[in-house]
């Protein structure tokens, strides 16, 4: 089974095609390793194997200052488990939505270099993801 960790370049392009204007919601689906995998990023390895959970809680804590500072806020995040309606052997352990101002400001805030020192953390946390940026509809707002 494929994993989707991080993002391709036409899924870079596929999003400013999109040209979203106004303020984004991030849908983060996240299913956690048993024990984090941080063979790829050794320099920031704990010293004692931990779990994909503990992994990505540093992860987190590493991203909430570069989130706050580019206008992004979590608004969600929360317990997963399986599908009420989607596929029976799906599951995902964590829910998470992310508000950014833009997209722009999304991007900025991925790219900040400082806070990709600290990506290995999620990266060694995940087993796999999704992520889906939605916008918006203002009749139903």
């Amino acid at each position: 089974m494929k994993s989707y960790i991080e993002p391709t370049q036409a899924a870079g392009r596929a999003l400013m095609q999109r040209e979203l204007r106004g303020p984004v919601v991030m849908l983060n689906l996240l299913r956690f390793r048993a024990v984090a995998d941080y063979s790829a990023f050794p320099d920031i390895a704990p010293a004692a194997p931990i779990s994909g959970a503990e992994a990505y809680e540093r992860y987190m804590e590493h991203t909430m200052p570069f989130l706050q500072e580019s206008g992004g806020e979590i608004l969600f995040f929360g317990e997963g488990g399986p599908f009420l309606i989607g596929p029976e052997e799906e599951h995902w352990d964590r829910v998470m939505l992310v508000r950014q101002t833009s997209i722009e400001k999304f991007i900025g805030f991925a790219s900040h270099q400082d806070y990709l020192n600290g990506i290995g953390h999620r990266t060694a946390a995940l087993e796999d993801s999704r992520l889906l940026p939605v916008s918006a509809i203002e009749r139903w707002k």
